[in-house]
């Protein structure tokens, strides 16, 4: 960063000429001031060498999504959960922030039951797991469902385990037949 004007940083990028980004796109402390001081380094996306006022095109925005690209895809080769938020709804789910990149949350994946308000998720990071990535097309699908399964399969192993034969259990009735009465030990 070699100068700011008004809302805009001037990023020397190693070219002829410098280049202009917003200082909104670098963040702002709680009194609405930016984080941004001349002589920090910071990490931009260059779209264009030049642009009509030959300037630079630079993009931090851009550039966290592709850090955030390039962290997904070695998550999703690991196979390994990643920590977002839901942020909207969408025709058929949701909208997930992955840190920079959005990703779709289906409606049939967000629980293990149908939710029917999920207004106490939006807003809060939790855990989701990549079902399929795309990068050309910039298509990320998750799933909360996969991840609260997989806790609930543990917990199942678990609780299996310590059953003993003829030992008195609480639990709750959970559906009543001829043949008998579903009871849920907390998981089975």
């Amino acid at each position: 960063v070699v100068g700011i004007e008004k809302d805009f940083a001037i990023i020397d990028v190693g070219l002829k000429t410098e280049g202009r980004v917003s200082v909104k796109e670098f963040g702002v402390d709680e009194s609405g001031k930016p984080t941004l001081k001349v002589g920090d380094t910071v990490e931009v996306f260059l779209e264009r060498v030049e642009n009509a006022m030959g300037e630079a095109v630079i993009s931090r925005d851009k550039a966290r999504r592709e850090e955030a690209w390039t962290r997904l895809e070695g998550v999703y080769e690991k196979n390994e959960p990643v920590m977002g938020t839901i942020v909207g709804r969408v025709k058929g789910g949701f909208t997930v922030d992955l840190g920079g990149a959005s990703a779709f949350l289906p409606g049939s994946q967000v629980d293990i039951r149908p939710v029917r308000d999920v207004g106490p998720l939006m807003g809060k990071e939790q855990p989701f797991a990549i079902l399929k990535m795309d990068r050309p097309r910039g298509n990320i699908v998750v799933s909360r469902r996969a991840i609260l399964e997989e806790a609930r399969a543990e917990q199942r192993t678990e609780l299996v385990s310590q059953l003993q034969e003829g030992e008195v259990r609480e639990g709750v009735v959970k559906n009543i037949t001829d043949y008998g009465a579903f009871v849920d030990l907390g998981g089975i």
